[in-house]
């Protein structure tokens, strides 16, 4: 299924990282802007957002491995323990010394990591309704993490049924048939349904138990943006550079 995402959301380049492919994409001239999605998304839910960007900034995306057109393979680690890695690995592929850097969700959790446990430095971090303080996560991911391989086996049109589901459990309003398309069929197919249970089964609050003690060592702007019912909580937690 990855191939019709591919289709409607192009990522023409790729990255090696430890063997493993990471699709994205580049667009635009400017200051650089880092965006990082969170789950269970790819880098489209940005397709929106980047043209608003690209006219003035120089516009970096990617898929998370494990998600979108990013490589999924039995076996693979794809939990927020090495997304912070692969981030940090893309920044000095992209040769990007302290760019601005957006992050939702999983993303945020991953851009603080790297900011924090992996030294990267940024501009400003704006994150979006972030994975950043415990307890996180649904009854259904728990279920999913005691269960990995029952899920993982489902039948296919019970697991076609539990993804889109799952995603409007995350948005205020329905969303239409072609973007619940767009979201949900990377996790189809054989391939895919295993990776989906995968990172749900990888989701650990460890990884923000980790980071959440040094939130004070922060080295740059940030501001917050929480969804509270259909509207937009902003939060700047320090002045935002100029």
């Amino acid at each position: 299924m990855a191939g019709e995402l591919a289709s409607a959301w192009p990522l023409s380049e790729t990255f090696d990282y430890n063997g493993q492919k990471i699709r994205y994409g580049v667009v635009g001239e400017g200051a650089p802007l880092v965006l990082v999605h969170g789950t269970p998304f790819s880098s489209a839910v940005w397709r929106r957002i980047i043209p608003y960007f690209a006219d003035h900034r120089r516009v970096y995306f990617y898929d998370l491995l494990g998600y979108g057109q990013s490589e999924m393979r039995d076996g693979q680690d794809v939990s927020l323990g090495v997304q912070d890695k692969l981030f940090a690995a893309l920044l000095q592929h992209w040769d990007l010394e302290a760019p601005d850097v957006v992050g939702h969700d999983f993303g945020g959790a991953t851009v603080l990591r790297a900011h924090l446990l992996g030294k990267r430095d940024y501009r400003s971090m704006t994150l979006i309704d972030p994975v950043a303080v415990a307890p996180w996560g649904t009854p259904l991911i728990r279920h999913a993490r005691q269960y990995e391989n029952v899920f993982a086996g489902l039948p296919r049109y019970v697991h076609e049924a539990i993804v889109p589901a799952y995603i409007s459990g995350a948005v205020h309003k329905p969303l239409p048939a072609d973007t619940m398309s767009l979201y949900a069929e990377p996790w189809f197919g054989d391939v895919g349904q295993k990776a989906f249970y995968r990172q749900v089964a990888q989701m650990d609050e460890r990884y923000t138990d980790e980071v959440e003690p040094r939130y004070a060592e922060i080295r740059c702007p940030v501001t917050i943006l929480l969804g509270r019912g259909g509207q937009v909580d902003f939060r700047r937690a320090w002045p935002h550079a100029g």
